[in-house]
């Protein structure tokens, strides 16, 4: 199993990022709590129809540059 851990100030960044990039994703699609990462990722992927690994792929490369404004 891949560990992804995120803080809650990285995530109130990248969640804007996402809202932007996935229009459709809601405020409870995005909800996250610390340690609560795997929660997250499971309910990305089912709301992005995408597996994890694709989810995980997107939230690796985002927080890998999260000053940039790109998507």
């Amino acid at each position: 199993m891949i560990t992804f851990k995120i803080s809650n100030s990285d995530w109130e960044t990248l969640k804007i990022k996402l809202q932007r990039k996935y229009n459709h994703l809601t405020d409870a699609d995005l909800r996250y709590i610390e340690g609560e990462e795997d929660e997250l990722l499971t309910r990305l992927a089912k709301r992005l129809r995408r597996n994890r690994e694709y989810v995980l792929f997107t939230l690796s490369k985002e927080l890998s540059d999260l000053d940039s404004n790109r998507l």
